[in-house]
């Protein structure tokens, strides 16, 4: 890349440059799981500020990573749509077992994506208590959506009854979403500051600007928030790692026991 003003070539800043001392307790994966079609990705898009595109494509990206700047503190949660490993069981359990905080999502207008999403409920659930052998994790944070609620009644193949509970959303208006995106983070233990409407959007560049001795500086305080394009999603061998932790290493010499994938 190089600079048209002054023919200096420039180069992508690096993760390390962008992040800066990031503490590992202001990290968190979201994992979103749902059928196709159910408008996880419009969703996603109005979460990262990008608007509503209301042609349906496949999902190709499924990592995407956001940085914030909050009252001097750095955040950064990485997005893991995790929708294309359905036919793939050991690698969406894999997904499961990595990730800090669940958004589910089914569309009010097919029934069979709101039993997958109980059927997802049940399996993140019984994944993360294999997790700790057996013992019921405290807590889950889960935050589920029926969208397209914008639909006509007629349209409707889930009760009220199944709706209970759940954020009724549309993506396609923005109906409810800033509900369940509060809730999102509140469930999360990150800062509300990280909901779309609760910061202000800045390029990669304005984001490293504000690190001390940059030459910039939150001078309003005002929290700010920027995606990061190299992103890329951990290979599998790192998010073993990240599931088995020390205990992995441990193991390695000791007795064979099932892996929590498995």
């Amino acid at each position: 890349m190089c600079d048209p003003e002054h023919g200096e070539k420039k180069h992508a800043p690096s993760e390390r440059e962008t992040t800066g001392s990031l503490s590992p307790r202001n990290c968190r994966r979201v994992v979103v799981l749902g059928a196709p079609g159910v408008g996880k990705t419009s969703i996603l898009r109005r979460f990262l500020r990008d608007g509503f595109d209301d042609r349906y494509q496949p999902t190709s990206e499924d990592f995407l990573r956001k940085l914030y700047r909050i009252r001097g503190e750095t955040y950064q949660i990485d997005i893991l749509d995790a929708s294309g490993e359905r036919s793939f069981p050991a690698k969406r359990r894999l997904s499961i077992l990595t990730g800090d905080i669940f958004l589910l999502v089914f569309s009010v207008d097919d029934r069979g994506s709101f039993e997958e999403v109980v059927a997802l409920r049940n399996e993140i659930f019984g994944a993360k208590a294999a997790l700790l052998n057996g013992r019921e994790p405290t807590r889950v944070p889960t935050v589920v959506c029926a969208n397209k609620v914008d639909l006509p009644a007629e349209e409707w193949a889930v009760s009220p009854a199944d709706v209970r509970g759940v954020f009724e959303t549309s993506a396609k208006d923005g109906q409810n979403l800033d509900s369940a995106f509060e809730a999102l983070a509140r469930r999360g233990g990150l800062p509300p500051e990280t909901g779309p409407s609760r910061h202000r959007r800045v390029s990669l560049r304005s984001y490293q600007a504000l690190w001390p001795g940059r030459g910039g500086g939150e001078a309003d305080g005002a929290p700010c928030g920027a995606l990061y394009p190299l992103a890329r999603r951990p290979s599998f061998g790192s998010d073993l790692r990240r599931v088995l932790g020390p205990r992995g290493a441990k193991r390695r010499n000791g007795p064979l026991e099932k892996c929590p994938v498995q």
